[in-house]
């Protein structure tokens, strides 16, 4: 039963492939079978030494290249034991819905990817799983271990994918009668396979499978984009680095307008009036210049000193007898006065 249409994923011959979660190797087989190189990785180890045994059958059968590469390897999907750009495709069917945390196992993906190579990716569909949620408790976590820990629309799948900076591209269903096949089992109890039922509704999907009968076909094709069980989407990797998209349900970032912040009034700072008066400096002592004198041409001529007089000091005798002189004089100018 194989999901994955191999024309979508562009399988070549010689291309080294991933079937991450590989389980019991049905996608594997068919990779091998034609010409791919392929790499069979499982969590759980007890599921991978049948399907390394029947890669070497095939190849001893001549169903598979004589010389081709089929190999098992027990891993994790979070940390992938291999190098980046390693694979050239990745199958990864009906395993996210197992792992909590799916987006980092979508970037180990993208890590080993090839850029421009293509990863198809499968997990059960909407309404199917919704239904078979609704009919038993034990069909997914917690109660069933390691069962379904989520229920994908294709659009988180899609948003998903292109947060882990893969491009998602075609889509598709698959497996539409394996739908009421679950439900039936989800109805009576998930791990019980033992009744009639169950076990007739089994047969005829084995048969379907086999002999892919024209009616069975076309009903399955009808009834795929409805009820299909499985939802597959093909996601490349870009050639160049691709920005990684939020996925649905994630807070996007609020786009905030650059606050306008009023410019601050900021008071003069107080400053300490100057004093008016400024410190007392000694004044600096400078030394005049030493100027030599100029030489001049002529000869310098002493000039005379200007010649003064000086006055004789009067003495008080002379003021006394000049006083006498002036008081004679009156007492002789009376006496003519008198006598004319």
């Amino acid at each position: 039963m194989l999901t994955v249409d191999y024309d979508q994923l562009e399988l070549r011959e010689g291309d080294l492939v991933l079937d991450m979660g590989a389980g019991a190797g049905r996608h594997s087989f068919e990779c091998f079978r034609r010409g791919a190189r392929v790499v069979a990785l499982d969590h759980g180890f007890d599921e991978l030494p049948p399907v390394r045994d029947l890669m070497w059958a095939m190849q001893d059968t001549g169903e598979a290249p004589a010389g081709g590469l089929g190999t098992c390897v027990n891993g994790d999907a979070l940390h992938l034991p291999f190098s980046d750009d390693t694979f050239d495709h990745i199958i990864c069917s009906e395993v996210f819905e197992h792992i909590p945390d799916d987006s980092a196992a979508m970037a180990e993906l993208r890590r080993v990817l090839k850029p421009g190579a293509v990863l198809a990716a499968t997990v059960p569909a909407w309404l199917p799983e919704k239904i078979c949620w609704a009919l038993s408790a034990e069909y997914h976590a917690p109660l069933s271990r390691g069962g379904h820990v989520r229920i994908y629309t294709e659009g988180l799948l899609r948003d998903r994918l292109q947060a882990a900076g893969l491009q998602a591209e075609a889509s598709h269903r698959a497996h539409a009668l394996h739908a009421p096949y679950w439900w039936l089992r989800c109805l009576i109890g998930p791990t019980n396979d033992s009744h009639p039922l169950v076990k007739a509704y089994h047969e005829l999907l084995v048969w379907d499978m086999v002999s892919a009968p024209f009616v069975t076909r076309r009903a399955e094709a009808l009834l795929n984009p409805v009820i299909g069980k499985s939802v597959v989407v093909y996601a490349r990797k870009p050639e160049s680095p691709w920005p990684a998209r939020q996925p649905a349900g994630a807070a996007a970032p609020k786009a905030t307008a650059p606050k306008a912040t009023a410019p601050k009034a900021t008071a003069p700072k107080a400053t300490a009036p100057r004093a008016a008066a400024r410190r007392a400096t000694a004044p600096r002592a400078t030394a005049p210049r030493a100027t030599a004198p100029r030489a001049t041409a002529r000869k310098a001529t002493p000039k005379k000193a200007p010649t003064t007089k000086a006055k004789p000091r009067k003495t008080a005798a002379d003021t006394k007898a000049a006083a006498g002189k002036t008081t004679a004089a009156t007492r002789a100018a009376k006496k003519v006065g008198a006598g004319a």
